[in-house]
């Protein structure tokens, strides 16, 4: 089956999950590179974070299986999955106490390797909705499983505006067409600044409400504030390699070296490389990697002076 919607392109390349050769820095690579070109091009820019709520449990098998059909599954591949997927009960236990048993409608199986195919099948439609609506190349859409950013840009405030709200109405009617439910609360709206620019008051309406515009929004747990400074990603990494050097040196009384070098890569340097190829060459980064010195200072027994580059 993916051999079948890998060669026929159906899985689109906005997808980055659950996909071979793909990753959370290349999501976020497209994503802020977008970004970027908009900003070096003097656009206007701002971007939409979407949260489905629950997406892998709100997934229509009939829509599913309509969908599968009209990408070539068809025979005894369509029989055998759509097999799979009817007929499916549960019931929940509660004080000693089971429910009635309930027939499965929507969902995937949760575990299962099929369970993120499923989903990615599902979605492959969503990025071409907007270019199709939206006849320009100034929309682009980054999938990352239910993680899902649209950036878009336009020279012209007025038609930056509207392009924001009939680019949310789009979404919107998609998810609600697909029976998926929107996060409102996580649903954010963010517009992209350089330094000497003032940030534009835009509302985006849903319903009566309307969506939150923050300073920064949070892409696969890296945090992009709207001058691409870093600064806020760091905030937020900072307090969590402090807490590292804090179990090292405490460790330290009772393990090993090795034992420890095993805390600091589990604790602190999965942390702090993160991201780092985008964070990096922040002035602000500098913070981060003298706590790197100290954590390696600690393992290593050596003076506040000394330098670490040699351990």
């Amino acid at each position: 089956m993916i051999t079948h919607f890998t060669s026929n392109n159906i899985f689109t390349n906005s997808q980055f999950g659950f996909r071979k050769n793909s990753s959370t820095d290349k999501a976020a690579y497209t994503l802020i590179n977008d970004i970027l070109l908009a900003l070096n091009n003097k656009r206007i820019v701002g971007g939409i974070s979407f949260l489905f709520g629950e997406g892998f449990d709100c997934v229509n098998h009939d829509i599913l299986l309509v969908k599968m059909e009209y990408y070539g599954t068809r025979g005894v591949t369509y029989t055998l999955i759509k097999s799979y997927l009817e007929n499916r009960h549960q019931r929940v236990k509660f004080n000693n106490k089971l429910s009635k048993w309930d027939k499965i409608n929507i969902g995937v199986p949760q575990g299962s390797i099929l369970g993120p195919l499923f989903f990615l099948i599902y979605t492959s439609d969503l990025p071409s909705v907007i270019p199709y609506t939206v006849p320009n190349k100034n929309s682009s859409i980054v999938l990352f499983a239910d993680d899902t950013s649209v950036i878009i840009s336009e020279p012209c405030l007025v038609n930056f505006k509207r392009k924001l709200n009939i680019v949310f109405q789009i979404m919107r009617e998609w998810f609600n067409s697909n029976f998926l439910s929107l996060n409102f609360d996580k649903t954010y709206y963010v517009q992209f600044i350089t330094k000497n620019k003032f940030l534009n008051k835009i509302n985006i309406e849903h319903d009566t409400k309307m969506i939150l515009q923050t300073n920064f929004v949070k892409f696969l747990h890296i945090t992009i504030d709207n001058t691409l400074s870093w600064k806020q990603h760091i905030d937020t990494i900072t307090p969590k390699l402090n807490k590292a050097c804090y179990i090292i040196r405490r460790s330290k009384l009772y393990l090993s070296n090795d034992a420890l070098k095993m805390i600091y890569y589990a604790f602190f340097h999965s942390v702090m490389s993160y991201g780092l190829i985008f964070w990096g060459n922040s002035t602000k980064s500098k913070c981060v990697f003298k706590l790197e010195k100290r954590a390696i200072g600690i393992i290593m027994s050596a003076r506040n002076n000394d330098a670490c580059r040699v351990f």
